[in-house]
């Protein structure tokens, strides 16, 4: 893990290629020197093929209204996380999580020239936000990086449509991956990114001057 400032899109691409991930000012990848278990993961957008329950998400959420942006700040979006959060430390037993504004704004709105934010809102409900998606954008990828919602839209499986919308934008602007992240086996909650492809995992960690490897990546499980 690290701190960087000043990193440009192309040299975040490169850093993505190499299984790391951005979160704010902040860089990191798995350290661990004996286990494999965090498995990286980039979808190949141009063969995309999406599921049943994907096709399902895209159609109800399809209504939403929806603004790509930098990322900002403001109380919408921290009562949005507030309320999202909650729900977690009710159904999962996640443990309390406040959001400041200062935190909000170096997490999560950090200005970075990658940084987006893809929103959602309700026109139907007059203009309520229910979801944001933080993502960076680089010369030839999408990474998905946070995303929370309104817990009472849940039934729109949001999540899964965001993923299917970044994918979207990144098949629009001729990239050719979505990173996605890792995906943990022994982790429930991470396993979803596994339903998407096709999609490949890096093998091992590649350092400066050596060529990252992404072979075809199998799930353990059926999508």
């Amino acid at each position: 893990m690290c701190v960087a400032l000043d990193v440009s899109p192309s040299e975040l691409d490169a850093w993505l290629e190499r299984g790391w991930r951005r979160f704010g000012p902040v860089y990191f990848r798995p350290a661990c020197a004996r286990c494999s278990l965090c498995v990286s993961l980039r979808v190949l957008t141009q063969a995309v093929q999406l599921n049943t329950s994907q096709r399902r998400a895209v159609r109800a959420s399809s209504r939403l209204r929806r603004v790509v942006r930098a990322p900002i700040v403001d109380a919408e979006r921290l009562d949005l996380y507030a309320r999202w959060h909650a729900n977690r430390e009710s159904t999962r037993g996640w443990e309390p999580n406040p959001q400041s504004a200062e935190r909000y704004a170096l997490d999560l709105a950090f200005p970075h020239p990658s940084a987006r934010e893809l929103t959602f809102y309700d026109d139907d409900a007059g203009g309520k936000l229910v979801g944001v998606s933080l993502f960076d954008e680089t010369p030839s990828a999408l990474s998905a990086a946070f995303f929370f919602y309104d817990p009472s839209y849940a039934r729109l499986s949001l999540g899964t449509a965001n993923v299917v919308f970044l994918i979207a934008g990144a098949r629009k602007g001729a990239r050719p991956y979505v990173y996605l992240g890792y995906s943990v086996e022994s982790c429930p909650s991470l396993r979803y990114k596994e339903r998407f492809g096709p999609a490949e995992a890096l093998v091992g960690r590649s350092g400066v001057g050596e060529v990252p490897e992404w072979r075809c990546f199998v799930p353990s499980t059926p999508a």
